[in-house]
């Protein structure tokens, strides 16, 4: 089966959208840290299929989330990452709308030393599946905003996106 992608406009500008094999496996902000590569490098590969069952399902989901309509994303996701980036990933699924975490709480969660925080940070940096698995939800311990591959202003507006209280249905 085919790479399928697919660019959706957002509020925080386009995202690539990226499945394969009856899951999403990315979805990239542009710029992002890391996916200008992917933009070019699935665009290549790939086919453009907006159409695509979990493209479409996916493009649907984001809408309504972006209209404040969507506080939980219901997609087949297989990020593709080390069995410890898969575990904080997972993790970070479980930070609720509008709720955040820190670095440290994920890392105690996980049962890891204390100080395993930075591991948890550069998991959590790696994630191919931004907003849909909630990286932008995880804090410094102090309540900072801290790095964010998408940069921080896309971080602060996702944040904010989600404490509105007229976003709840």
């Amino acid at each position: 089966m085919p790479i399928s992608w697919s660019i959706l406009p957002s509020p925080v500008d386009d995202l690539l959208l990226i499945s394969e094999a009856g899951a999403l496996t990315g979805l990239f902000f542009r710029p992002h840290k890391s996916s200008d590569q992917e933009w070019v490098a699935v665009r290549e590969k790939g086919v453009q299929a907006d159409d695509e069952p979990v493209i479409a399902a996916t493009r649907a989901q984001l809408v309504e989330y972006f209209a404040g309509g969507r506080t939980e994303f219901d997609l087949p996701l297989r990020p593709a990452g080390t069995t410890f980036q898969l575990s904080v990933w997972e993790r970070l699924t479980h930070i609720g709308y509008g709720r955040t975490a820190s670095y440290g709480a994920i890392a105690a969660q996980l049962g890891l030393v204390p100080g395993a925080s930075r591991a948890v940070g550069l998991a959590n940096g790696s994630n191919p599946i931004s907003i849909i698995v909630p990286c932008h939800r995880v804090i410094g311990a102090n309540g900072s905003l801290t790095g964010y591959g998408g940069g921080l202003d896309r971080k602060r507006y996702l944040l904010d996106l989600e404490q509105r209280d007229d976003t709840l249905f």
